[in-house]
């Protein structure tokens, strides 16, 4: 609260601190939200003299768009946004967030614009939702650049219109305050400038620092893709699965398990739908019920179709929101469930298929008789010499058929006779 009041004196400097900058290169999504918010509250507590973005984006998600114009807004510090290196452009959520700055500035060859809004992936939408999404994103934008003192109506043909201009047009319209060839030419400009609320700027290209991503952030922004956090949790469904149908396995278990907690980090940057979340996991437990349960195949059918639903329902939709890209959606469901029922098809088998080894591997095994069963005598089986029993007496060098173990005593008949002898 000190800062905020320090920095609205109209004629106070505002801090001779470093100039801390941070590059946005990428799509905007929850990890860049997280990464601009929190390296801001880092140069408020540091005193710093201003804040720069070097941003270059095609776009990204609403929301997180709305987060970081939001702390550019409330920011107790003056915040620089600039379109960098030439070549880059602010599109999309960029342009939002150019306008959102107390100083907006490009590079020579940039551009800035085409900001109309598009479903997640690039997907379109239906015309009442593109409608309300277009409505809400002009106003949102006409707001911003009213604040700003900047080109309103231009901001709007951006979103409507998806027009976009170069670095001099934009200086020309009053869409940007300048054009900078770099970082030490941008700071030298705006050295001196007055900010409406936060004083006049006294900064220096020598107190230029650096602000890198962190482990964290990286890991985020790279998780934050909705895809990428529903690929994770395929995978980690397929290896806990293959896990528990094939205990000790191990490597399976612990990939699974790794990639589940990968996911569940990037959900909690997402809008995720559980009612989706709990379908995913319910065909979990029909894939694994198909493995104990004789269903003739209706659990496995039961499981793709509360994966398919799960999956079309797993992230909210609608303004700001997101949704996996069909074409994602669709190849993974296919492969997962296939992965599902091929092991489910394996362990059917094994289970169908008779021991070859133990005890239960002697049960239909050919022996020979070494002393007379009457009813109780020796035969020799699979190499080894055992007791064994009979209905009826049995001769000595008569070949019998295992029929039964009972701990150490075989229950045996004689070849070619069909009757069974039933074990104790």
């Amino acid at each position: 609260m000190a800062l905020m009041t320090a920095a609205n004196g109209a004629g106070a400097a505002v801090g001779d601190g470093d100039v801390h900058v941070i590059t946005v290169a990428g799509s905007i999504n929850p990890g860049v939200s997280d990464f601009v918010s929190r390296r801001l509250d880092d140069a408020v507590a540091g005193n710093a003299a201003c804040f720069i973005i070097a941003l270059d984006t095609p776009g990204g998600l609403a929301e997180s768009m709305r987060d970081i114009v939001q702390v550019i807004l409330q920011a107790p510090i003056p915040v620089v946004v600039y379109v960098s290196p030439s070549g880059a452009r602010a599109a999309s959520a960029g342009v939002m967030i150019t306008m959102a700055a107390d100083i907006a500035a490009m590079a020579p060859g940039t551009n800035i614009g085409a900001a109309h809004p598009v479903g997640a992936g690039g997907a379109g939408m239906d015309e009442t939702m593109a409608g309300k999404v277009v409505n809400d994103m002009a106003a949102h934008a006409r707001s911003i650049a009213e604040k700003r003192g900047r080109n309103a109506q231009w901001v709007e043909q951006a979103i409507r219109e998806s027009v976009s201009v170069t670095e001099t047009e934009a200086v020309a319209d009053n869409i940007v305050d300048l054009v900078a060839v770099d970082l030490a030419d941008l700071v030298q400009q705006i050295d001196g400038r007055r900010i409406r609320g936060k004083g006049v700027l006294s900064v220096s290209p020598q107190r230029i620092r650096h602000v890198a991503e962190d482990f964290r952030t990286k890991v985020l922004r790279a998780l934050s893709d909705p895809n990428i956090a529903y690929i994770l949790m395929m995978i980690g469904m397929a290896g806990l699965y293959f896990e528990l149908s094939h205990p000790g396995a191990v490597f399976p278990g612990v990939i699974g398990a790794v990639c589940l907690v990968l996911s569940f980090f990037a959900f909690q940057t997402l809008p995720v739908n559980y009612a989706g979340m709990l379908l995913i996991f319910l065909s979990l437990v029909f894939f694994i019920l198909e493995l104990k349960v004789t269903s003739f195949g209706m659990l496995t059918v039961a499981g793709i179709v509360a994966l398919l639903i799960g999956s079309l329902m797993l992230f909210e939709d609608g303004p700001g929101g997101v949704r996996l890209a069909f074409k994602v959606l669709v190849a993974t469901v296919g492969m997962v469930s296939f992965f599902f029922i091929a092991v489910a098809a394996l362990v059917l088998r094994a289970h169908a298929t008779r021991p070859r080894s133990g005890a239960g591997g002697l049960v239909g095994e050919h022996g020979v008789v070494k002393t007379r069963l009457d009813p109780v005598g020796k035969v020799f089986v699979h190499g080894e010499l055992w007791r064994a029993e009979a209905s009826t007496p049995i001769p000595e060098g008569a070949t019998v058929v295992v029929v039964a173990v009972r701990g150490l005593m075989l229950s045996v008949r004689p070849l070619g006779d069909a009757t069974q002898v039933k074990a104790v």
